[in-house]
């Protein structure tokens, strides 16, 4: 079971908002999901990240997409454990 944190689109036409989530990788984009981790206004340039929830997340495995990275990268979040580097 691959976990990945990833985004999950909310909001209406032309104004899209995320939601930072674990979930299987097997799963839809929108579709189910283990725990919220977050979330993401991208018209605002809002982050909002539980960083305790993160850091249990990436100690137990789960891989963050390249646009989480981002994300975390935004909201100046610096991981605690040493993350695989994605080529």
């Amino acid at each position: 079971m691959a976990i990945k944190m990833r985004l999950q689109r909310f909001g209406v036409h032309k104004r899209p908002f995320y939601r930072v989530v674990a979930s299987e990788s097997k799963n839809a984009r929108d579709g189910k999901f283990l725990e919220i981790l977050g979330t993401y206004d991208t018209i605002l340039d809002i982050v909002e990240l539980d960083h305790n929830k993160i850091q249990k997340w990436l100690s137990n495995g789960a891989q963050p997409t390249k646009t989480v990275k981002k994300v975390f990268k935004k909201s100046k979040f610096v991981a605690k454990t040493n993350t695989k580097v994605e080529k």
